[in-house]
Parts: structure tokens; C-alpha cells; sequence
């Protein structure tokens, strides 16, 4: 099994370099295939701590792991997964944060949901049992789609309560309380995830604005003693530094989104 998974990640770093020396589709595909596991495996962890679809939060990874790829530099010697494992989790982050904010539905939802709240009620002292939807917009003269869309729409926007269970196991129950991690170590974990996001774009800089941006903003040399480790001029060090910057920029920046017309 290890000489197995070694040979993956040695197949894996060969295609790194062959896409990274002349990109192409088909490339950047076999290399989403071979590492869809660090998006599965973050997809799995978010979608216990939040309500969004398993499904949707492994698409969403994907583009995280397709801009890692892009990026990535095989010279560099880092690992990919190392490498990788932040953009994905980045792009999660800012889909979850977009989806965060509250909902505002339509009052005729409202008006239909509370409607259909009491007609449950009704088919079930009736009927001896729930109702089903189907019996329900029959009753409320609605499709079976609007209606379910009115109880999804209704149940996104209600609070959740901290002594719900989040997670249920055969022999014990983790409420939502317990499963929220504690801010400063989620503070701590997202800095450790952004310094190693820094790292790795650090990483794709050129040479000198690489070797000038480790000496002055990480060993915090003096330009003039940056200068001299580079072989060139305190003027140079800062030219190399503003290119640094500007790149990083480039790197770190979240992608545009691209909307249809």
C-alpha cells in the first residue's frame, strides 16, 4: 500500500513539472483526477459543520485545486498537497461566507409556509399520521415543487439552536455547541492556513524579488544587508521588493468571478 501511494505522488510531481513546463486541458485534468481526494477530504469536513450539500462543496473545492495547479511551481520543492490544501479550503470559505448572509423570502412564501404549517396539523389529527408534501399543496392548491421550495427557503433562515445535534454516533450524541471550534483556535488555525499560503506563493516568485522578500520582510535584513547577500544594490533590492509585492498580490488576490451576460 505505501509503495503504492509513493508511486502516485512520484507519478503525480512528473505531471506537476510536464504542466508547469507547457500547460495544457489535458494535463490539468489527469492532475484534478489524481488529487481529487484533498477536495473530497475537505468537502467531507466542512459539510458536518455547516448545512450546504456535500455535493456542492466538493464542486466548489475543485476550483481551488484547479488554481493550485496553476500555480504551483515543482522547482520550488514543496509538496503539493501542502500547497494545495489552502487554495482549496479558500474557495469553500469564500462560497460559505457568500452564502452566510441572511434571507430575505418573499411574503407570499411566508404566507404559505405559515399556511401550510397549520394544514399540516390538520392532515395529521385527520389522517392519523404526517402528511406527506404532496397531500400538502394539494390542500394549499400549489405544486409540490413550490411548496417544498417555500420549506427549504423557511428553514435556511431560522436560527439554530446550540443544543442541536450536529452529529450523531451510535453511542453518543455532539450538539452544535460542542462541534463549534473555539475562536482562537479557529484565529489560530486560519493564520497558520494563511502563512502557508503565503509560503507557497512566495514559492512561485522569481528568484531575486523571491530571495529580497525573504531577507527583508521574513529575516528582516536591512536592504543594504540584503543587498550584499544578493550580489547587487540597496536601489536594485528595492526594485526586486516592489515587483515581489506585486506579484504576491497577483497570487494571493481571489479570482475574479465571472457572471453570464
Amino acid at each position: 500500500m505505501a509503495a503504492s501511494e509513493s508511486s502516485m505522488q512520484t507519478d503525480g510531481m512528473e505531471l506537476l513539472r510536464l504542466y508547469h513546463q507547457n500547460p495544457s486541458i489535458r494535463l490539468r485534468n489527469r492532475l484534478v483526477h489524481l488529487h481529487t481526494g484533498l477536495v473530497r477530504k475537505m468537502a467531507h469536513k466542512f459539510s458536518h459543520q455547516c448545512n450546504e450539500p456535500y455535493e456542492d462543496l466538493e464542486q466548489i473545492g475543485y476550483f481551488g485545486l484547479i488554481r493550485a495547479i496553476e500555480r504551483f511551481d515543482p522547482s520550488q520543492g514543496y509538496a503539493f498537497s501542502s500547497f494545495a490544501v489552502p487554495y482549496i479550503r479558500g474557495e469553500m470559505l469564500h462560497f460559505l461566507r457568500d452564502r452566510s448572509t441572511l434571507l430575505k423570502i418573499p411574503r407570499r412564501w411566508q404566507e404559505l409556509y405559515n399556511e401550510g404549517q397549520k394544514v399540516r396539523k390538520e392532515l395529521a389529527i385527520s389522517l392519523g399520521r404526517p402528511p406527506k408534501d404532496m397531500e400538502i399543496a394539494k390542500r394549499l392548491k400549489v405544486s409540490v415543487q413550490e411548496w417544498q421550495e417555500t420549506k427549504l427557503a423557511a428553514q435556511n433562515r431560522m436560527p439554530l439552536s446550540l443544543d442541536a445535534t450536529a452529529v450523531h454516533y451510535v453511542d453518543c450524541q455532539i450538539t452544535l455547541g460542542e462541534a463549534l471550534p473555539c475562536p482562537r483556535s479557529t484565529t489560530q488555525q486560519q493564520l497558520d492556513e494563511e502563512r502557508q499560503q503565503l509560503q507557497g506563493a512566495i514559492s512561485l516568485l522569481e528568484d531575486k524579488p523571491r530571495q529580497a522578500v525573504e531577507m527583508v520582510f521574513l529575516k528582516e535584513l536591512s536592504r543594504k544587508d540584503a543587498a550584499k547577500n544578493i550580489g547587487t544594490s540597496p536601489m536594485t533590492v528595492t526594485r526586486y521588493l516592489q515587483k515581489g509585492i506585486q506579484d504576491l498580490i497577483c497570487y494571493l488576490q481571489p479570482p475574479a468571478v465571472v457572471t453570464g451576460p
